[in-house]
């Protein structure tokens, strides 16, 4: 089971609409999350930046980079695109994280 880290970065005075929208994921888009090998995914704020730290587990690392190509992923992002920094594809801006140390 490999770890995957990444940031994102939210846009100012959105904190509370973030949240909403993910305490309502849809549930074909944790479907596919889940089909897709993905559990234990958090994401954190850090309010001070308003940077989002996502970290998951995914038992197939590649089978993330068939997300994009998946209408509901499509969707997702067009949805969440005016509330935080986005690619031209919708896509969020995201960043991976080296990992630096890890306590199981």
């Amino acid at each position: 089971m490999a770890r995957v880290a990444f940031k994102m970065k939210l846009n100012e005075g959105f904190e509370e609409e973030y949240k909403k929208r993910h305490d309502e994921l849809w549930p074909d888009l944790e479907a596919l999350l889940k089909e897709s090998g993905i559990t234990d995914y958090s994401i954190f704020l850090d309010k001070e930046t308003n940077f989002l730290f996502g970290v998951l587990k995914a038992s197939d690392p590649s089978a993330l980079d068939n997300l994009p190509s998946r209408p509901v992923m499509q969707k997702w992002w067009a949805y969440m695109k005016d509330i935080m920094q986005s690619n031209p594809d919708n896509s969020p801006v995201s960043v991976p994280l080296k990992e630096v140390f890890y306590l199981p």
